[in-house]
């Protein structure tokens, strides 16, 4: 095993990974067409070579399938790894049907991942999803009761508000927020990321390369497969893409000075904001995630920092990351 990857500690509850990790969704969910099964299984194995000790699943990605996936390829190294999973939505007929955080469906839910994770324990539970129905405090003291049952060891939550983290966090530490966090989503920095600071809460970044486009291989001409998300979000319509090249000019400028690419630029600059952010870029390629660790490597310097800082203040992003209506229901 790899040991030369820098850890990581996400927030004050002692949960040490990978500075990167490895997001596993798009290997059977969101990204058609996926990868034959075999050649995941491999990934996640090289991906364990390469020093990668933290891997993020859900229920829902699949849904099922991907937990399945994950819990086969991480068997033989399950003593050095941590892998995260997500609750909170209700499935039907192999679809997700809306939120559902009321007690009873986490506690069926958790026995389910356990069992697809081949685990006794989860390292890390998210919920998936805020849900307006059920008291967060309610969720938090479930997963509280499963913390000490010894099912679960983490609790974590992803695109919670702020108001939300802090009740939460009262009833049961939250080791980890689980949102979008990137050169180009950075919304969080105003009361999101001041407060998990304030209460000792680490940032798992999901989707810090922007769904891919930050790592330069997308433009106006690109062809995404049926049933690819991208297909549908504002950000991704061939003038969005157009608008959007400005920031990508800046990637390439500051990875040709740093002999890197624009994907570990992007990557490098998320590890720099602040220590306890651990960034998950998905991928399905071996050379992307060997690329992608790499980014562990290059430490921007407080110059670089101030100059990516000053231009990319001068660059309007085009495009909301998602549609009204999945903001409104689920995003993901």
């Amino acid at each position: 095993m790899d040991t030369t990857m820098p850890k990581r500690r996400l927030g004050s509850t002692g949960l040490e990974v990978s500075a990167i990790g490895l997001g596993c969704m798009g290997m059977t969910y969101s990204y058609t067409p996926f990868p034959e099964k075999k050649d995941m299984l491999e990934l996640m194995g090289k991906a364990v070579e390469q020093g990668v000790t933290f891997f993020d699943t859900a229920e829902v990605y699949g849904p099922y399938n991907n937990e399945e996936l994950v819990g086969e390829a991480l068997a033989p190294y399950r003593n050095n790894v941590v892998i995260a999973t997500k609750f909170g939505f209700d499935i039907q007929d192999g679809k997700m049907v809306g939120v559902n955080s009321r007690p009873e469906h986490i506690i069926k839910a958790v026995e389910g991942s356990l069992k697809r994770l081949r685990v006794d324990v989860i390292d890390l539970l998210y919920q998936h999803r805020v849900d307006p129905n059920v008291p967060i405090e309610e969720v938090a003291g479930t997963v509280k009761d499963l913390i000490a049952a010894g099912k679960v060891k983490h609790f974590g939550l992803s695109e919670a508000g702020a108001s939300t983290i802090r009740r939460a966090h009262a009833v049961q530490p939250v080791a980890a927020l689980q949102s979008e966090y990137s050169m180009w989503t950075r919304q969080h920095e105003q009361d999101i990321i001041p407060t998990i600071e304030e209460l000792g809460i680490g940032l798992v970044a999901f989707s810090p390369l922007g769904k891919g486009f930050l790592a330069g291989k997308i433009d106006e001409t690109t062809k995404f497969g049926e049933g690819d998300i991208r297909n549908v979000l504002p950000r991704y319509t061939e003038e969005a893409r157009i608008a959007n090249k400005t920031l990508l000019d800046l990637l390439h400028q500051f990875a040709e000075k740093r002999n890197a690419t624009p994907a570990q630029i992007a990557l490098a600059w998320v590890l720099a904001q602040k220590p306890w952010i651990v960034p998950i870029p998905g991928t399905t390629k071996l050379h992307r995630l060997t690329e992608n660790n790499g980014a562990a490597a290059i430490q921007l310097t407080v110059t670089e920092l101030h100059e990516i800082e000053n231009a990319s203040a001068h660059i309007k992003i085009t495009g909301t990351r998602y549609t009204e209506a999945m903001e409104k229901s689920t995003g993901l």
